[in-house]
């Protein structure tokens, strides 16, 4: 029984990485997981990853490329103001600039870089270093 898939998806990547595999299967699939694993994408997490359907939910292949030391989701879903980036950064991630959060906007998922530079808010999701 999967209480949280998010949280299933990015133990399924931190364990996939720690032994040293180079891809992994992350099943059932949603929308909101492939954009978090875009967001990693795009930050250079992982290579790439790609859906493949199964008749049922459907699941991801996620191609790992060895640079994530930890991942893991946000419980509960803090609010996140545009001024209070640091307060969290200093909570979840080992250091200054290195990392991401990940969050939730009114503009889609995205990494709280950009919802700095853009100037907005949203819920945590997710932290990945």
């Amino acid at each position: 029984m999967l209480l949280d898939p998010l949280a299933n998806a990015l133990s399924m990547i931190k364990n996939a990485e720690s032994v040293g595999k180079d891809e992994c299967i992350i099943s059932p699939a949603s929308k909101l997981i492939g954009s978090i694993l875009n967001v990693m994408k795009n930050r250079g997490y992982i290579k790439e990853f790609e859906f493949i359907e199964d008749g049922k939910a459907g699941e991801f292949n996620v191609k790992l490329c060895g640079s994530i030391n930890s991942c893991g989701v946000v419980k509960p879903r803090f609010h996140v103001g545009k001024a209070n980036f640091e307060k969290w950064e200093k909570r979840f991630l080992p250091a200054r600039d290195f990392g991401i959060l990940i969050l939730t906007t009114s503009s889609g998922v995205m990494p709280h870089y950009e919802a700095r530079a853009k100037g907005i808010g949203g819920q945590l999701l997710a932290f990945v270093y």
